[in-house]
């Protein structure tokens, strides 16, 4: 089954943006996984188990370096990397 997780990471330090990106690019190192960046989130679209598995660990170093990390996470069973947007107008 392939998922589609929506990220958001905040580090509770003045200096965030390192870890952030460090988080965003240990991710994108993974062949498995598809990773879009934005600059409100970042998408994660795979197999369900594989991107639970990376996730579960990347949070883990994560939380492990600074433990006032906040991760606000949305998952849905279905890839939506090529879902086209419509409007509700």
């Amino acid at each position: 089954m392939d998922v589609s997780i929506d990220i958001s990471m905040y580090p509770l330090e003045e200096d965030y943006c390192p870890s952030i990106i460090e988080f965003i690019d240990r991710l994108d190192a993974n062949p498995n996984l598809k990773v879009e960046r934005n600059s409100m989130s970042t998408q994660v679209f795979g197999e369900y188990k594989t991107v639970m598995a990376e996730m579960t660990d990347e949070m883990l170093i994560a939380l492990e370096r600074l433990p006032t990390t906040v991760f606000v996470l949305k998952l849905i069973g279905t890839d939506r990397s090529t879902a086209r947007i419509r409007s509700c107008e």
